[in-house]
Formats: structure tokens, sequence, C-alpha cells
């Protein structure tokens, strides 16, 4: 396994774990918070896509999804305290909108030589990710980052273990 098959692998499963902590959640279910001070999942999933998108253009110009417009707006830091339900998206529409993030972040991975991953990073994201292949692995973890808060929420709604 080379360096971006280990990469893809680690998005895969990432996925895998998001898709299956969503599976028997409702719309309105996304909208709990796992505890006091945390944001919802609506808005997590919204900011996991929105970096996602922007890390990707970040490494591979043109190559991240088009997501809607005024998406990254309503899941911007100073929207995560928003709990009006008109204000997000349908669990369905967030699971499609992250199977086409993770499309794009293949076909950017998979356009990408290994000396492209060894490339410095963009400016803005060096100082906690210093080269192309590590902003890589960022896409890959960033949604298994917050997926662990989705347990809460999930436990709280008398829900199966779902891995």
């Amino acid at each position: 396994m080379n360096a971006k098959q280990a990469i893809q692998a680690a998005m895969d499963m990432s996925s895998m774990v998001v898709t299956r902590y969503l599976s028997d959640l409702s719309d309105a279910d996304l909208l709990r918070r796992p505890g006091k001070g945390c944001n919802h999942l609506a808005w997590q999933l919204g900011h996991v896509l929105s970096s996602s998108a922007g890390l990707i253009n970040a490494v591979a110009p043109g190559k991240g999804p088009q997501l809607p417009e005024g998406f990254d707006a309503k899941h911007a830091k100073d929207r995560a305290n928003v709990d009006d339900p008109k204000q997000f998206y349908s669990k369905q529409e967030y699971l499609d909108l992250m199977d086409k993030a993770n499309k794009c972040a293949v076909e950017a991975l998979s356009g990408m030589s290994e000396a492209d991953l060894d490339k410095p990073a963009p400016e803005r994201v060096r100082s906690f990710c210093p080269t192309v292949g590590n902003v890589f692995i960022l896409i890959a973890q960033h949604p298994l980052m917050h997926a662990g808060q989705f347990v809460p929420v999930r436990r709280e709604l008398g829900k199966p273990v779902a891995i």
C-alpha cells in the first residue's frame, strides 16, 4: 500500500463510520446537541463539508465540491448557536454532499504524484498540516473528529451501537 492508497483507505473508513452513525437518525435528530455548549450534528456536518471543500480547493484548485449557495455561511462558526431547522439541510442532502465531497477528494488525490504530497501545504494550514499529504490526511480524519460527538446523541436517543 502506498501513501495515496493509505489516505484513500482512511477516507473510506471515515465515510463508513459517519454514514453508519447517521443511518438511523432523522432530520430532527441532526439538530440535537451532544452536550451543553456543543454544536448540533447538522452544523458539524456542514462544517466538515465546508472545510473539506476549502481544503481540497487549496491543494487542488477547482477540484473541490460545489456546495449550495450560502452553505458555508449557514455553517460558519458564528452560526453554531442556530437551532432553526429551516437554516439547515436534510440528512439525505448532507449524505449526498458528503458523497460528492468524498469523490472530489479521491479524484484530487488520484491526480497527485507521491512528490506532490511532499510539497508544502498552503500557508494558511501549514502550521498544522505542513505538507499537501498532511492536508489530505486531515480531509480523511476530520469527519472522525466530529463523529465521536454523534455517539452521545445516539445513546440519548436509545439507538443501537452502529459499529
